[in-house]
């Protein structure tokens, strides 16, 4: 014991005398000197690595300034875990060099993804054993390693060990193991895992989705992809890049290109930028005769000559020109070994998160090539509104040819909705209008979304009467998730009378409220202690012709125990049990205490001994969640998915007969 915080503490000295001496020597006048030289020698240590010269290597990682950050991307951007792993090895003979977290969490993933399972175990036995220096390693981390290296007992084991530790397992818990099970072909066990999601009462995210799709996808069920596709607005799950490039992928190579055309439709709606992988199948649809459809699209993948190769740039002043620019060094580097300058948004955006002129300065020295590309993921990664704003405003008169578009305008928009800058938004939503910029719907809920979080409930009553205007045309599922998060902000922000006005007007349109934005209202209300405006919404419900589930009907009877009426909630379970539907065991715990709290004991027997009346007990959760998804569309999830996999088992059973046959 005494020895393992013997060794802590001198792991803690010499990464303190590391930093100490390179901060006493820092030559660099700020925070964006110090991001470029990092640049070029990471842009270094990549070109050194494909052209097989240690020597060369050795001394550039004597280099004091080599610290952790450039240390770990040079690994993340090596050509292959050999090369990684050799790194690593040179680096051992460095006196000055210490692994941290972010150095150790690179290593794992290159062992990781080159199936190195030994070594992987080892260096986790290592950081468990404390050898290295405020290394910690959560459960997620451990499943997401060995499930990269396709490890399946060991994700099982750390998953397992996740769910008996009484901690609150996260969803991307379960997406790890759904997604191993399907690159194993483990068809019957994914889908468990994502029954158990439902069942378990975890919430879906995009990531789980996109497992869903890809699967179907891998398995030719395209069809089945989309409709999951398709429900994901109704679930208010952001549709990824991802998943578009799958489907994308998919149909084009059915030559299925209405569907295409479909797709890249409601990317625009999304407000997604395509990626480069979805540009052989633009093409092939362009072939096709969809010229019109694809052409701008294509445009926007072609690569930017402008952003020159990296070259070999050991030792370079500051002044030099860096990533991203018109390079100093030879195009070629060292044997013909021709990169793209590596660049961190992230980095660059922590950077300029104070912009302070000399910082200013010397982005302006570096001679970017700036798209629009780069803008987006810098933007997504500022701290600081006001930051992200000045940059916006910086970058757009930076010469070169760049100019703001619907992408760029909108990700600065949502950052200035988050943090509250009504004003500013106000501004862009004005010079939009006046271009005549149509703005992804996407967007217009996000900025209503985020005016409740900053409280600003009149913003939100604004964007939305100009939505219209702004977005054009838009169906009756859009429109009704316009009104649903319009609502939602409105409670938000306690503008209770604003709300049923909305609702009104929302009926008065033809649009009917889906079940998870009811169950919203009715549990806000139902905790202001206006239980007359809760049974007023529960009318709505039927008179609507929707059916409440049973998620619903938890969320009223936890509304009327809080509000301390439980004969009330006793009424719901009444309700519940006559449309053949159970609680939850904690639903039923907590009404069972409020009836025994305001002394109705026979009451509160009487819900104990039906709910023990049950054959298979009570369900751990009830599926749904307030104002994002009902029950009724993840069991529709549910059963596309699992539908499919019947037909293909059913499929595969017949082709057995027939062999034997």
């Amino acid at each position: 014991m005494y020895i393992k915080q013997f060794f802590l503490k001198i792991s803690l000295f010499n990464n303190l005398m590391q930093r100490t001496r390179f901060f006493s020597h820092n030559p660099f006048s700020g925070k964006i000197s110090l991001y470029l030289h990092r640049a070029r020698l990471i842009d270094s240590i990549r070109v050194i690595l494909r052209s097989n010269s240690p020597r060369s290597l050795i001394s550039l990682l004597n280099d004091p300034s080599v610290d952790y950050f450039v240390v770990a991307n040079a690994l993340r951007s090596a050509p292959s875990p050999d090369s990684a792993l050799s790194l690593n090895e040179i680096l051992k003979t460095i006196p000055h060099f210490r692994h941290t977290p972010a150095t150790i969490r690179a290593l794992a993933k290159i062992l990781a993804k080159s199936q190195r399972n030994a070594e992987l175990k080892s260096l986790v036995d290592d950081i468990d054993a404390g050898k290295f220096w405020n290394v910690r390693v959560t459960f997620v981390d451990l499943m997401k390693w060995h499930a990269a290296a396709g490890d399946l007992e060991s994700v099982l084991h750390a998953w397992n060990r996740y769910r008996v530790s009484g901690k609150q397992v996260s969803i991307e818990a379960y997406n790890i193991v759904m997604r191993l099970y399907v690159l194993m072909g483990k068809d019957s066990e994914a889908m468990q895992i994502f029954h158990k999601i439902i069942s378990e009462g975890a919430l879906p995210n995009s990531r789980t989705y996109t497992v869903v799709i890809e699967h179907l996808a891998n398995l030719g069920k395209l069809d089945s992809a989309i409709k999951v596709f398709t429900m994901l607005p109704l679930l208010r799950i952001r549709r990824t890049l991802r998943q578009y490039s799958v489907l994308v992928e998919g149909f084009t190579s059915i030559n299925r290109f209405d569907v295409v055309k479909y797709l890249l439709d409601e990317m625009q709606i999304d407000g997604i930028l395509p990626v480069r992988a979805m540009q052989l199948s633009l093409q092939r649809m362009k072939e096709a005769g969809f010229i019109q459809e694809t052409d701008e699209f294509l445009r926007g993948l072609l690569p930017d000559e402008r952003i020159k190769n990296v070259g070999f740039c050991v030792g370079s002043s500051d002044d030099e020109d860096e990533e991203n620019v018109d390079q100093s060094c030879d195009d070629a580097g060292v044997d013909g070994i021709r990169l793209k300058p590596w660049l961190d948004p992230r980095a660059l955006a922590n950077a300029l998160n104070n912009w302070d002129p000399n910082e200013v300065l010397a982005l302006e020295e570096a001679n970017f090539i700036w798209t629009t590309r780069l803008v987006c993921k810098i933007l997504r990664n500022f701290n600081s509104a006001k930051a992200a704003w000045e940059f916006f405003c910086w970058v757009a008169y930076q010469p070169g040819g760049f100019s703001h578009n619907i992408y760029t305008v909108q990700r600065m928009m949502t950052l200035l909705a988050r943090h509250g800058h009504v004003e500013l938004v106000g501004k862009l939503l004005l010079k939009i209008r006046r271009e005549e910029i149509r703005l992804p719907v996407s967007t217009i809920r996000l900025i209503i979304d985020f005016y409740g979080i900053s409280k600003n409930a009149d913003a939100a009553l604004k964007v939305f009467h100009d939505a219209e205007s702004l977005c054009g045309p838009m169906s009756k599922l859009y429109l009704m998730l316009l009104y649903s998060s319009l609502l939602r902000t409105l409670t938000k922000c306690g503008r209770n009378a604003d709300a049923l006005d909305v609702l009104e007007q929302m009926f008065l349109g033809g649009i009917c409220p889906d079940v998870p934005t009811f169950s919203g209202l009715m549990y806000h209300f139902a905790l202001e202690g206006d239980f007359k405006t809760v049974q007023k919404l529960f009318m709505m419900v039927r008179q609507s012709g929707l059916e409440p589930d049973a998620y619903m009907l938890k969320v009223l009877i936890h509304g009327y125990c809080k509000g301390e009426r439980s004969a009330l909630a006793l009424r719901v379970f009444e309700d519940m049990r006559s449309l053949n539907l159970m609680p939850d065991a904690a639903t039923k715990i907590l009404l069972v205490k409020s009836l025994w709290k305001e002394g109705r004991r026979r009451e509160a027997a009487s819900v104990e001994e039906r709910c023990n009346e049950t054959n298979n007990g009570l369900p751990s959760a009830l599926r749904g969640h307030l104002w994002t998804m009902s029950s009724a569309d993840l069991t529709r999830v549910y059963d596309i998915y699992s539908n499919t996999f019947a037909a293909v088992e059913g499929q595969n059973l017949q082709m057995e007969l027939g062999s034997k046959l």
